[in-house]
């Protein structure tokens, strides 16, 4: 994701695709034992650490992430 303007581009309705943006913003998981990026056990999407919730805030000028699904 380099930009919000990514996701304010999202069609939706929509089908969720096997890999992509989508797909990332909708499976990927938070790991606390995860520096940087890492395989997902659920074999989708990728699981990422404290460090890439950090830098995502910092770059996007925000303050808190909230994940509904968990």
């Amino acid at each position: 994701l380099q930009s919000m303007e990514q996701v304010r581009r999202v069609m939706r309705p929509t089908d969720v695709p096997d890999q992509g943006l989508l797909c990332d913003l909708l499976w990927a998981d938070p790991d606390k034992d995860v520096l940087g990026w890492g395989e997902n056990d659920r074999g989708v999407s990728f699981t990422f650490g404290a460090d890439v919730v950090a830098k995502f805030l910092h770059k996007h000028d925000m303050d808190l992430i909230c994940r509904a699904h968990q």
